[in-house]
């Protein structure tokens, strides 16, 4: 029998963010890293395909003008496998790539696994273009989420 692997705590503001390579629902993977020179949004949501995480995917769809206008890459990542993940775009028309966290090591390094559920809580982390955590906010439970307006005054402080 094998320990369970515990989460990392949530990395502070001001610090680098945790790199990782994740598979997309574009079929290629996407690095980190290798967005460095924009801001990120990583922006984790608990499963496809339930209400508060439909909403949310749906407004950063109905908000791509914006979004893409301040130079933002998002990057939603979730527990589900890709195949779901794909299904979840096409139903929605998403316009952003999804990112599977299937292995659940991005959530846990980035401390938003709910171990007792085995998938993340909502949470969103602003990178900056140096690779440094500028923002940072965890649902107290998955059922909340920040609103596109909320997202976007916080990439504007970025400069």
């Amino acid at each position: 029998m094998t320990a369970p692997v515990a989460a990392a705590a949530v990395p502070a503001v001001g610090t680098p963010a945790p790199d990782f390579t994740l598979p997309s629902t574009a079929g290629q993977d996407v690095q980190l890293s290798a967005l460095r020179g924009r801001p990120v949004l990583l922006a984790f949501f608990p499963l496809a395909f339930t209400g508060v995480c439909t909403a949310e995917l749906c407004a950063f769809r109905d908000d791509w003008d914006e979004i893409e206008g301040a130079g933002l890459v998002v990057l939603p990542v979730s527990v589900d496998s890709v195949p779901t993940l794909r299904e979840f775009k096409a139903k929605h028309a998403l316009t952003t790539e999804l990112l599977s966290d299937f292995r659940r090591e991005v959530s846990r390094a980035y401390g938003v696994l709910l171990e007792e559920r085995f998938h993340s809580t909502r949470a969103y982390f602003l990178i900056d273009a140096a690779g440094t955590i500028r923002w940072a906010h965890v649902e107290e439970h998955p059922g909340l989420r920040r609103e596109t307006a909320e997202i976007m005054q916080e990439v504007a402080k970025l400069g």
